[in-house]
């Protein structure tokens, strides 16, 4: 996909929960979205942020014909653009728009269009609009955390990390 996943229901029609309170986002352990700092006006540009048991839900996320990518497949992108040191830049939308300077070497040359949606911490804070585009992948660290992929305004590189699984991150899908 060419921009974050802004769903509110699940492939199959059920409703994602909506959870803009702070203490309920904490204590919230199945799937939910959130608009960063509870603005709907955030999300035509960055998107929604989703929690990674709206990843995991068997109702599907994704869109029909679609799939939240893979650690693997994540692998496969960042040394297609050649490695973590470099793919983020080739991936970060170009200028100063959206993300806070000096967004270093952001050249989109993939197509990417990565936008610097900010997340949600696993206790409900949100931070790094502007600064930091962070996208859950599909698979598992362990019971508590899930894997994500993070790209900065300061820096070329694409991070692989993991985190609460209660944090609110970008989603973008893969063609099946």
């Amino acid at each position: 996909m060419a921009e974050n996943l802004k769903v509110t229901h699940y492939r199959n029609g059920d409703a994602i929960p909506n959870v803009a309170n702070k203490g309920e986002w904490y204590y919230f352990g199945i799937g939910a979205y959130c608009n960063y700092d509870d603005d709907e006006g955030n999300v035509a540009t960055y998107g929604r942020l989703y929690n990674w048991y709206a990843v995991d839900n068997i109702c599907n996320i994704a869109p029909e014909g679609w799939h939240v990518p893979s650690e693997s497949e994540w692998e496969i992108l960042v040394n297609y653009l050649g490695g973590g040191r470099v793919a983020g830049g080739k991936m970060k939308e170009t200028g100063f728009t959206h993300w806070t300077s000096p967004n270093t070497a952001a050249t989109n040359e993939s197509g990417f269009t990565a936008l610097p949606g900010g997340y949600r911490r696993g206790d409900g804070d949100y931070l790094n609009m502007g600064d930091d585009a962070v996208f859950w992948t599909s698979m598992e660290y362990n019971s508590t955390h899930a894997w994500f992929r993070n790209l900065r305004n300061l820096q070329p590189n694409v991070f692989r990390g993991n985190y609460y699984k209660l944090g609110g991150y970008s989603i973008r899908c893969v063609k099946d």
